[in-house]
């Protein structure tokens, strides 16, 4: 009868093998979500996909949605604080000119409703959404009336 016995060295070199297939995996999913981040990152910096005149008749429609209900305000885009020139610090800290800090897709949207929106008396607030890790994550722009 064949009786398999392994040595000491063989179960070390078995483990070993299973950690570095463990971390292996860990480093591809690491890889993984740096690229889906990266790709993220890349579209808040290409142009809009829609005309400002399709832009003021989907806020249009949001906003009357909203004030029907009752409500006097409305979150209309959310994006990631990275996208920020300084990661959300000035919208966190609430700095009267937090603006400043926004770049490629929010930073349209900003300068959109500072022309278009502003002068049919809506407001503009940003608030981080979120804390992942205890940094901010998520920043939210809102219409005010």
């Amino acid at each position: 009868m064949a009786s398999s016995t392994f040595s000491a060295a063989d179960l070390r070199r078995r483990m070993a093998e299973r950690e570095a297939a463990k971390a292996a995996e860990a480093l591809r999913s690491i890889h993984e979500q740096e690229e889906k981040q990266k790709a993220i990152m890349e579209e808040f910096h290409r142009p809009p996909a829609r005309t400002a005149e399709q832009l003021m008749a989907l806020i249009t429609q949001i906003v009357g949605q909203a004030a029907e209900r009752g409500e006097a305000e409305v979150q209309v885009y959310q994006f990631p604080s990275s996208v920020c020139a300084d990661r959300g610090r000035a919208i966190n800290n609430f700095e009267a000119d937090w603006y400043e800090s926004l770049t490629g897709r929010p930073r349209l949207a900003y300068e959109f409703w500072r022309d278009q929106l502003q002068p049919l008396g809506l407001g503009l607030r940003a608030q981080i959404l979120d804390y992942p890790g205890g940094f901010p994550g998520d920043v939210g722009l809102f219409l005010t009336w």
